[in-house]
């Protein structure tokens, strides 16, 4: 059965988002191999995570550099669902995540918009 696998985002430089992810998101760096044209295939993910992880790709044009950290026009393009919201919420504001707003609780769940290290938007959710 297909299924989403690999969600590319266009990031400035490879070991500095590494450190990002898995420091403040707690990603696991799950690839980093280096490619021919110097270059990197590198790809995290949530621990536990079995389909869906994120390829981060060096911008290499200016076009690619100029859409690093608005690659969605400024909307919420990235969902991190989560099984403990207080847990991970904590433990982000600990790691210096940037958030947009208060933790909010609607119908569908907890949520609460923050920004990556190059702005790129996302929500942190966990559905009711």
């Amino acid at each position: 059965m297909p299924h989403l696998g690999l969600t590319a985002l266009v990031v400035r430089d490879y070991d500095e988002a590494i450190a990002y992810y898995t420091r403040a998101l707690g990603f696991e760096l799950r690839e980093d191999t280096p490619r021919g044209d110097g270059s990197r295939w590198v790809v995290v993910a949530p621990p536990g995570s079995r389909e869906t992880a994120l390829l981060l790709a060096r911008a290499s044009t200016p076009a690619q550099a100029d859409r690093v950290g608005d690659q969605t026009g400024g909307r919420v393009g990235l969902f991190l669902t989560t099984d403990d919201f207080d847990r991970d919420y904590k433990r982000m504001v600990a790691e210096g995540v940037v958030f947009e707003e208060e933790p909010r609780y609607e119908d569908y769940g907890a949520v609460v918009v923050f920004q990556d290290l190059y702005g790129n938007r996302w929500d942190l959710i966990q559905p009711a």
